[in-house]
């Protein structure tokens, strides 16, 4: 029995060798396919997280381009539609931005995130691009329709006996209460209801907001609070003393005796306060007076030209009034009342919020503000600048890789 097991594990002898030389040859086999599998998977594992981070990248400068157009930062008008490119990093990638006007309020924005080869000789070390398409529809802050009106007012209306209106009248409650029908005054226009959808009235924020673009850059040239501005004596119509852009920190008074031509927005943090002595022409010359609180502009002030004179507050009108039948003047008050007591014709618009009370026996006179070159958001012409963007929506998106 001892010689027959003996003679079976002789005959086995060198089997084990046969079985590893098999498996080897299986293995070698096996990893050959495996390790070239596992190096396509790394590579294109690479390449995937590399588009990732080009489309990231690509979306973010579509986004940066959608807060730009959002808040004023971009230059484009009809007559110039089309943005200089900006570039911006992220992930990394570098990424150049277009914005293009191609209708009105219709922005196609196009932003490309490229990734630079590194020289390595290898499939993922390539260059390749990532370019997102997309078309953006805007709303613009169009306060136009207010201005197709001599006198526009959310609450209440008061015309004393005499006065002339030529124009219209937007009243959005039209009864004995908030505006006495004549005969002690006469009308020649309209009186519009709150159906006249059309006209939006502003926010003190959408306003100031506009009229802070023309004057942010002065932020460390404000006049500070309090500050007296005294018109320096010899001026004259011919040679005026020029004011603006403007900034003041808070309350303004301007004094003096003389000609003041504006060429450029005042802008009041406070109250701004017109006090001549004795007298202050000021050729508005298409610009605007802007303040977050009151304006008062007293007896002895003369205007000439065409602009806006414009206070979230109270507006305190006296003046006398030199424009030309041509020209137009929109007082406004964006939160509170006009008190309009001017002396002579007055031609453009009054608005007020709360209340607008006119002095008896003058004539207000309305033409049209287009061609007058007023620095008002009204909407988009062939060679105006675009207003202010209040919405925006995305019509399209579209990726592209190469």
């Amino acid at each position: 029995m001892k010689t027959i097991v003996k003679r079976l594990v002789r005959d086995e002898k060198g089997a084990a060798l046969v079985l590893v030389l098999i498996l080897l040859l299986i293995g070698g086999l096996i990893t050959a396919g495996l390790l070239s599998h596992m190096g396509a998977g790394l590579l294109a594992g690479e390449i995937y997280e590399r588009r990732t981070d080009e489309l990231y990248a690509a979306d973010a400068g579509v986004e940066d381009a959608i807060w730009k157009i959002q808040n004023g930062e971009v230059t484009i008008c009809p007559g110039q539609p089309i943005e200089p490119p900006f570039n911006i990093d992220v992930n990394d990638k570098s990424v150049t931005v277009y914005i293009e006007l191609v209708g009105a309020g219709t922005y196609k924005i196009t932003s490309v995130a490229i990734t630079d080869g590194d020289g390595s000789g290898g499939t993922a070390a390539i260059d390749s691009a990532t370019t997102i398409e997309a078309y953006l529809s805007a709303s613009y802050l169009d306060l136009s329709a207010l201005l197709d009106n001599a006198i526009v007012s959310q609450d209440t209306i008061d015309i004393q006996p005499g006065t002339e209106i030529n124009g219209d009248i937007w009243l959005p409650i039209y009864d004995e209460e908030h505006l006495e029908e004549p005969p002690h005054w006469s009308h020649n226009g309209t009186i519009k209801d709150e159906d006249d959808e059309s006209i939006v009235w502003p926010t003190a924020e959408q306003l100031s907001g506009y009229y802070w673009d023309d004057v942010k850059h002065l932020e460390e040239e404000a006049y500070p609070d309090g500050y007296v501005m005294n018109i320096p004596g010899g001026t004259s119509e011919g040679d005026p003393y020029v004011i603006g852009p403007l900034l003041a920190e808070g309350d303004l008074t301007i004094k003096g005796d003389g000609w003041i031509r504006l060429e450029g927005t005042i802008y009041v943090k406070g109250n701004l306060n017109f006090n001549p002595t004795p007298t202050i022409n000021i050729n508005l010359n298409k610009q605007t007076i802007f303040a977050e609180g009151e304006i008062h502009v007293n007896p002895g002030v003369t205007l000439y030209g065409s602009g806006c004179i414009i206070a979230i507050g109270y507006i305190d009108f006296q003046p006398s009034i030199a424009s030309a039948e041509d020209e137009f003047v929109l007082v406004m008050s964006i939160t509170d009342v006009v008190w309009f007591h001017p002396n002579g014709d007055f031609t453009g618009c009054i608005a007020g919020d709360a209340h607008v009370e006119l002095s008896p026996g003058g004539t207000i006179n309305w033409i049209s503000p287009e061609d007058k070159g007023l620095d008002f958001p009204m909407g988009v012409g062939d060679d105006d600048e675009l207003p202010p963007v209040t919405e925006v929506s995305i019509e399209s998106w579209e990726i592209k890789q190469q």
